[in-house]
């Protein structure tokens, strides 16, 4: 079995609430057909249709305040309950102090402990790396699991042949980085180029962060924009998965985009979308943010 885990950045469960939800004015199309018409609120959190399943799980972990994205991001790639170690949520990069948790346990370098292979579809430019030799060590979670793991990140010359994902799916801020050969393409071909990618590897994870960005910003035609962008990355994901073999899972650290009556982030629970092979394993199995690593190396090595 091959597993595609996209995990978008500060997408929680809202109200039912076309006022300040953006997911409900969203052109969801692909989203809603996937789960049979709805989309996960409050009033109705969970969906089952034609094997597939959306259910909502904890980002909280019993920890006051607000979940922020180090920690919660640590729960969700390591399965450690990142706030309760460090004794509150904490953002947006990982706490020094739970680095050691994040290189010694995360999902890449418990893959390749278990012989399987996994990627990290996203595209970085040269700034990056240069970024990256200077020593910085303000890297966000899932780059430091791939450097501690040694799974090779992604450059422009991946991007140009297909084999990795720009963040925005688009491409549109490459030329300004300095690769006018890197023209726009729609986000469904970067949803197909994904799922070829998958093809190869045992885990290919993505990375979605203009959700989380939409959601502070409080603009409402952006955030329209940012979803409408991943649904249709996600049409093109499922137009070329074969859903028979693989698994596709939609995870999220916390709560924000849902809600834009704050800039903040909220303590809303968060959707496990699945689909494919033994997508109701894997939800069964979920009930919290740090179940999702451990399930998902179960799966893919029982």
């Amino acid at each position: 079995m091959k597993t595609i885990l996209l995990f978008v950045d500060g997408l929680g469960i809202g109200d039912e609430d076309a006022g300040v939800n953006p997911l409900l004015r969203a052109r969801m199309t692909n989203l809603r057909a996937l789960l049979g018409g709805g989309i996960p609120t409050k009033k109705s959190p969970g969906f089952s249709f034609n094997g597939a399943i959306a259910k909502p799980i904890d980002a909280v972990l019993d920890i006051e305040g607000l979940p922020q994205s180090g920690t919660g991001q640590i729960a969700i790639f390591t399965g450690a309950n990142g706030p309760r170690l460090h004794g509150a949520h904490f953002g947006p990069y990982p706490p020094s102090g739970l680095r050691g948790v994040l290189e010694s346990d995360n999902i890449f370098r418990r893959l390749i402990h278990r012989k399987k292979k996994g990627v990290f579809a996203n595209a970085f430019p040269r700034q990056f790396f240069e970024y990256v030799r200077r020593g910085t060590r303000r890297l966000t979670v899932t780059t430091l699991s791939c450097l501690s793991a040694g799974v090779e990140l992604r450059t422009a010359e991946d991007l140009a042949d297909d084999v990795a994902v720009s963040a925005d799916l688009t491409r549109e801020r490459w030329a300004d980085l300095g690769y006018p050969e890197l023209t726009p393409i729609s986000a469904r071909e970067s949803g197909a180029h994904l799922a070829r990618l998958s093809r190869d590897v045992d885990f290919t994870l993505f990375e979605y962060w203009l959700t989380d960005h939409a959601g502070h910003k409080l603009d409402f035609s952006f955030a329209v924009d940012v979803l409408e962008r991943f649904d249709d990355f996600l049409g093109g994901i499922l137009e070329h998965i074969d859903l028979k073999h693989q698994l596709l899972a939609i995870v999220s650290d916390h709560g924000n985009i849902e809600d834009l009556s704050t800039k903040t982030h909220t303590r809303n629970d968060v959707p496990i979308i699945v689909t494919g092979r033994r997508a109701g394993d894997l939800v069964q199995r979920v009930d919290n943010i740090t179940h999702i690593t451990p399930t998902i190396v179960d799966l893919l090595t029982d």
